[in-house]
């Protein structure tokens, strides 16, 4: 069971070069890494592609190589796990759309429950990039979008994370989700 206090000092340790530390962070976000990514490949019909425990584990790997983070606290964490789930999934949709060019055209669901990574290779990858432009229209509702899409973060846990209330986070969202709906719709 994870307490934000317990995440919250590992990351502290583990910042400062205690190894012991961070060798026992994994245990403690594991099972919240996994839950996480159990949302993003609900709906994956092949499950062969990428599974939720290999996935939470390039996760991790990819956040323990950038010794360059400073962890502010667990929904610090979260957060940064989000973008890096993001990454992940996109470069995996690439590397699908690669493989298949000219595949299916069907539409992406904006919602996150219900991501479909075999079939949406293509639109994943646009819709990182209606993320990105996006987020140098409005930064704090790019960052919603991918915490909520990618990192599969509640709204509580976005506005802790952000620092705004759970009111703003639901509006960003809702503007959000309207704003890629139109993109999406108009390409």
């Amino acid at each position: 069971m994870e307490r934000p206090g317990d995440i919250t000092r590992l990351l502290v340790k583990a910042q400062n070069g205690d190894k012991a530390a961070l060798d026992s962070l994994y245990p403690h976000v594991y099972g919240n890494l996994k839950e996480i990514a159990r949302k993003h490949l609900a709906y994956e019909r092949n499950a062969q592609t990428l599974r939720k425990t290999a996935l939470v584990h390039e996760l991790y790997l990819k956040m323990l190589g950038n010794s360059k983070i400073e962890w502010q606290n667990r929904a610090h964490f979260y957060s940064i796990a989000s973008r890096c789930m993001r990454q992940i999934l996109v470069d995996h949709a690439r590397k699908k759309v690669a493989l298949r060019r000219g595949g299916k055209n069907r539409p992406i669901t904006l919602d996150e429950e219900k991501l479909d990574l075999e079939e949406h290779s293509e639109e994943i990858i646009e819709l990182n990039e209606l993320i990105e432009k996006l987020s140098e229209i409005d930064s704090r509702r790019g960052q919603v979008v991918e915490m909520r899409f990618f990192g599969g973060m509640s709204i509580p846990e976005i506005s802790e994370v952000l620092g705004v209330t759970s009111r703003t986070v639901d509006r960003d969202w809702a503007k959000a989700k309207m704003w890629l709906y139109n993109e999406l719709k108009a390409s």
